[in-house]
């Protein structure tokens, strides 16, 4: 019993590395790509009502829930690989709710893996605040006049 935990415990820890890094790295590159000398200017003069400033919003979003979407497919390749779901379907449902603390019935998960699931969620709020945090500084350099 101790060593199923353990084995759960060290998979987790191996998946909270890998995406904290994933997204890291995510979002450096895209403020990389945001933060040009060109983009700087760009930012001063975009009206955030205009088709430019829409459009630059919806680039950011679009780019986080990409970023979102490989974590959430980590997960759910770990949970096939572990058959700790049945079906590839039912793997990307039970880690996307769990990524986003919808939560979803611990009967749809072996109980080998229940805790992977739990630190999905947790890492889920952590990832989705960091996004949160780095749209709303990226947002901020519109200038609204």
């Amino acid at each position: 019993m101790e060593r199923a935990i353990f084995t759960e415990f060290a998979v987790s820890a191996v998946l909270v590395v890998i995406c904290v890094t994933v997204h890291g790295l995510g979002l450096a590159g895209l403020s990389l790509v945001l933060r040009s000398e060109a983009a700087n200017e760009r930012l001063k003069a975009i009206n955030p009502l205009s088709l430019r400033g829409s459009l630059f919003t919806l680039g950011i979003v679009v780019a986080m829930v990409a970023l979102h979407g490989l974590e959430i497919w980590l997960f759910a390749l770990t949970y096939l690989a572990t058959h700790a779901v049945h079906g590839f379907e039912e793997a990307l449902y039970f880690s996307t709710i769990s990524y986003s603390t919808v939560g979803y019935s611990d009967t749809h998960i072996l109980p080998e893996w229940r805790l992977v699931g739990a630190f999905e969620s947790i890492l889920g709020v952590i990832l989705l605040g960091w996004s949160t945090a780095f749209f709303l500084r990226m947002i901020s350099r519109i200038d609204p006049h």
